[in-house]
Protein backbone atom coordinates (compact mmCIF):
# COMPACT_ATOMS: atom_id res chain seq x y z
CA UNK A 1 0.00 0.00 0.00
CA UNK A 2 1.16 3.89 -1.29
CA UNK A 3 1.52 5.81 2.14
CA UNK A 4 -0.08 9.52 0.38
CA UNK A 5 0.71 11.07 3.92
CA UNK A 6 2.22 14.97 3.93
CA UNK A 7 3.25 14.60 7.18
CA UNK A 8 5.01 11.48 9.24
CA UNK A 9 3.16 9.61 11.85
CA UNK A 10 4.31 8.73 15.25
CA UNK A 11 3.22 5.79 16.83
CA UNK A 12 0.55 5.99 19.83
CA UNK A 13 -1.35 4.29 22.05
CA UNK A 14 -4.10 7.10 23.01
CA UNK A 15 -8.09 6.66 23.87
CA UNK A 16 -9.83 8.47 21.65
CA UNK A 17 -13.64 9.32 20.99
CA UNK A 18 -15.46 9.79 17.61
CA UNK A 19 -18.96 11.68 18.10
CA UNK A 20 -21.04 12.80 15.63
CA UNK A 21 -25.00 12.57 14.99
CA UNK A 22 -24.99 16.29 16.72
CA UNK A 23 -22.87 14.31 19.43
CA UNK A 24 -25.59 12.25 20.26
CA UNK A 25 -23.53 9.39 18.93
CA UNK A 26 -20.09 8.18 20.23
CA UNK A 27 -18.07 5.73 20.19
CA UNK A 28 -14.70 4.81 21.66
CA UNK A 29 -11.47 4.57 19.63
CA UNK A 30 -7.76 3.38 20.28
CA UNK A 31 -5.05 5.78 18.41
CA UNK A 32 -1.99 3.64 16.53
CA UNK A 33 -0.36 6.35 14.96
CA UNK A 34 -0.67 10.16 14.83
CA UNK A 35 0.43 13.68 13.45
CA UNK A 36 -0.85 17.30 12.95
CA UNK A 37 -2.82 16.02 9.97
CA UNK A 38 -4.01 12.51 11.22
CA UNK A 39 -4.44 9.43 12.80
CA UNK A 40 -5.30 6.26 12.30
CA UNK A 41 -7.53 4.72 14.58
CA UNK A 42 -8.94 1.02 15.66
CA UNK A 43 -11.86 0.25 17.29
CA UNK A 44 -14.02 -2.84 17.97
CA UNK A 45 -17.03 -3.78 15.76
CA UNK A 46 -17.81 -2.60 12.49
CA UNK A 47 -19.72 1.07 13.83
CA UNK A 48 -21.04 2.68 10.86
CA UNK A 49 -19.51 6.07 10.82
CA UNK A 50 -20.30 9.21 8.43
CA UNK A 51 -17.52 10.93 6.33
CA UNK A 52 -17.12 13.77 8.52
CA UNK A 53 -17.15 13.40 12.66
CA UNK A 54 -16.19 15.38 15.46
CA UNK A 55 -12.48 13.80 16.73
CA UNK A 56 -10.86 14.33 20.57
CA UNK A 57 -8.11 12.91 22.42
CA UNK A 58 -8.02 13.90 26.24
CA UNK A 59 -4.75 12.89 26.71
CA UNK A 60 -3.39 15.60 24.27
CA UNK A 61 -6.02 18.06 24.78
CA UNK A 62 -7.18 17.89 21.38
CA UNK A 63 -10.79 18.09 19.68
CA UNK A 64 -11.31 19.10 15.95
CA UNK A 65 -13.32 17.92 12.97
CA UNK A 66 -12.16 14.80 10.32
CA UNK A 67 -12.97 12.87 7.88
CA UNK A 68 -12.95 9.45 7.38
CA UNK A 69 -10.20 8.97 4.31
CA UNK A 70 -10.42 4.71 4.50
CA UNK A 71 -11.81 2.56 6.67
CA UNK A 72 -11.18 -1.50 6.96
CA UNK A 73 -12.86 -3.82 9.31
CA UNK A 74 -11.85 -2.40 12.54
CA UNK A 75 -9.77 0.29 11.31
CA UNK A 76 -9.97 3.44 9.41
CA UNK A 77 -7.77 6.62 8.40
CA UNK A 78 -8.56 10.32 9.54
CA UNK A 79 -7.92 13.67 8.26
CA UNK A 80 -8.00 16.54 10.54
CA UNK A 81 -9.92 20.20 9.09
CA UNK A 82 -7.67 22.57 8.33
CA UNK A 83 -9.52 25.26 9.90
CA UNK A 84 -8.61 25.81 13.96
CA UNK A 85 -11.31 25.31 16.48
CA UNK A 86 -13.54 27.44 16.70
CA UNK A 87 -15.29 28.78 20.18
CA UNK A 88 -18.40 27.13 18.85
CA UNK A 89 -17.20 23.74 18.99
CA UNK A 90 -17.27 22.39 22.84
CA UNK A 91 -15.23 19.73 24.32
CA UNK A 92 -16.61 16.58 24.68
CA UNK A 93 -16.59 16.29 28.16
CA UNK A 94 -18.60 19.80 28.39
CA UNK A 95 -21.07 18.54 25.99
CA UNK A 96 -21.84 15.54 28.56
CA UNK A 97 -21.94 17.69 31.36
CA UNK A 98 -24.22 20.43 30.36
CA UNK A 99 -26.49 17.43 28.74
CA UNK A 100 -26.49 16.24 32.24
CA UNK A 101 -27.17 19.64 33.69
CA UNK A 102 -30.10 20.06 31.46
CA UNK A 103 -31.63 16.99 32.03
CA UNK A 104 -31.37 17.27 35.87
CA UNK A 105 -33.00 20.78 35.74
CA UNK A 106 -35.58 19.55 33.90
CA UNK A 107 -36.45 17.21 36.84
CA UNK A 108 -36.08 19.65 39.08
CA UNK A 109 -38.71 21.84 37.55
CA UNK A 110 -41.16 19.19 37.31
CA UNK A 111 -40.81 18.60 41.01
CA UNK A 112 -41.11 22.00 41.87
CA UNK A 113 -44.03 22.13 39.41
CA UNK A 114 -45.82 19.39 40.72
CA UNK A 115 -44.61 20.39 44.40
CA UNK A 116 -46.61 24.08 43.74
CA UNK A 117 -49.59 22.26 42.32
CA UNK A 118 -50.09 20.45 45.38
CA UNK A 119 -49.68 16.92 44.04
Amino acid sequence: MQDRRRMVRNRVYYGGVLAFNARRSTFACIVRNFSDGGARIEFEGSPLLPDYLDFSIERRDLACRARLVWRGHQEAGLVFADTPQTPEIVSLDLARRLRAGERTNRLLRARLDQLLSGH
